[in-house]
């Protein structure tokens, strides 16, 4: 299975879609992990909302450089959905939004938009930001690397270092594995690190997070004209 470039950005944002459960690779559940995805169940029931500042960065391993971009993101619950937008700014400026199974990825400089019908990436669109243990487990084969201690801008916060493996066989190969620090009191995520077949890897980090407080979605909204350009994938 291959990831359209713009989902590949989009995963960027942290992400959680159900892939389908394989049979192989059986979970290497440890009494570590138990609590962990117990605490995660809890803390995903008083999830509401998520709103952060993000940078992005992408170390591509033939050129041997990292791109970075920054922006804004949000993350909110609507019934058992959860539904994502996001602002890159210049000089990456895009508009990205995640409902209802679809991701719209808006370029303003050409006018364009890009239309995913992404459904089953969910898992990688709201990647620890009000997933709960279970679905992580359904989806994942997950090894506990601790805790460690990150900063998201109002002081040190005390975080689990999970690895994941994708269960699903064609998702592993567009991405090895994920690296995800989250924090288990509020099941957000300070940290994502996607390693990538290609030895690239995608580091995404997230500060200043407003934490289940109400969400203004106006400077996410993508604005199109009769001249935008779309492209359904």
């Amino acid at each position: 299975m291959t990831i359209h470039r713009p989902l590949a950005t989009a995963i960027f944002l942290a992400a959680t879609l159900a892939f389908t459960q394989s049979p192989a690779l059986a979970q290497q559940k440890t009494p570590s992990v138990d609590a962990v995805l117990r605490q995660m169940d809890a803390a995903s029931t008083h999830f509401r909302s998520a709103q952060a500042n993000f940078q992005w960065d992408l170390y591509e391993r033939v050129v041997q450089q990292t791109t970075t971009q920054n922006g804004s993101i949000y993350f909110e619950k609507i019934g058992a959905k959860t539904q994502m937008g996001a602002k890159l700014l210049p000089p990456y400026t895009k508009f990205l939004e995640y409902k209802n199974g679809v991701l719209d990825v808006f370029d303003p400089g050409p006018d364009h938009l890009t239309v995913v019908h992404a459904a089953q990436y969910e898992s990688f669109l709201t990647l620890g930001f009000g997933s709960s243990g279970t679905d992580l487990a359904k989806a994942w084969n997950i090894t506990d690397l601790g805790n460690e201690s990150l900063n998201d801008g109002s002081g040190p916060i005390e975080t689990t270092r999970l690895d994941l493996v994708p269960k699903d066989p064609k998702v592993r190969d567009s991405i090895t594995h994920v690296t995800i620090w989250v924090d288990l009191k509020r099941d957000i995520s300070l940290k994502q690190q996607f390693f990538l077949p290609s030895e690239d890897q995608k580091t995404a980090i997230y500060t200043h997070i407003r934490y289940n407080q109400r969400v203004d979605t106006a400077p996410y909204a993508i604005k199109t004209d009769k001249k935008t350009t779309i492209d359904t994938h």
